[in-house]
């Protein structure tokens, strides 16, 4: 069996993010042909163009990790109705210098978790936006908007509720599957490309 490799951002940098706990509950009811690595977020300095012509250590560092996922997990909580800054942050590094976009072509699952009932809906949809223009392939359906219930969800990510745990389970399943669906019907482009054609990017 196939082994692929899924690069996971929590949009929280929070230390008793209920979002950690979330990932973690995502990974044990995940399909064993997925293997999981966390892409830390917490230390990338804010974006600036200034650094296109020479990225810090942590921003290749992201870049890398990215480009060496075959998928990326986004889960994260709603802040303002929107996007984490941190998060967003953490794109917007992934996403330059231009014609270097690391996350064009990768499948992309977006799930988070609140302690209110829409549980990151509209956080959702704005990721759905920027993953869009950023030509990253998105699982659109299971939807998962999840309500947090400590009773639910112990720390380890274990989940006490049966209706819950079927509902992620078929989640990360239909994750599994559209990965390889995307992979399978990937082709070379020059958006993300590690040597892009410099005369496709005047265009």
């Amino acid at each position: 069996m196939a082994t692929y490799k899924i690069g996971y951002l929590v949009g929280s940098l929070a230390s008793n993010s209920i979002n950690r706990i979330l990932s973690k509950a995502l990974i044990k009811l995940a399909p064993e042909e997925l293997e999981f690595t966390e892409i830390p977020i917490k230390d990338l300095p804010l974006y600036s163009p200034d650094y296109d012509a020479d990225y810090p250590a942590a921003g290749r560092a992201f870049k890398d990790a990215v480009a060496a996922s075959h998928g990326i997990l986004f889960i994260s909580p709603e802040y303002n109705r929107s996007i984490p800054g941190a998060l967003k942050n953490a794109i917007d590094w992934g996403s330059r210098p231009w014609g270097t976009n690391s996350f064009a072509r990768k499948p992309t699952g977006i799930i988070g978790t609140s302690p209110g009932s829409i549980g990151t809906a509209v956080m959702q949809s704005s990721m759905r936006s920027v993953l869009s223009f950023l030509d990253a392939p998105q699982l659109n359906a299971p939807e998962a908007y999840i309500k947090f219930n400590k009773d639910v969800f112990a720390e380890d990510g274990t989940v006490s509720d049966p209706n819950t745990a079927e509902l992620l389970r078929h989640y990360m399943e239909e994750y599994s599957a559209f990965v390889q669906r995307v992979l399978a019907a990937n082709a070379p482009g020059h958006i993300g490309d590690e040597h892009p054609d410099s005369a496709k990017l005047t265009r």
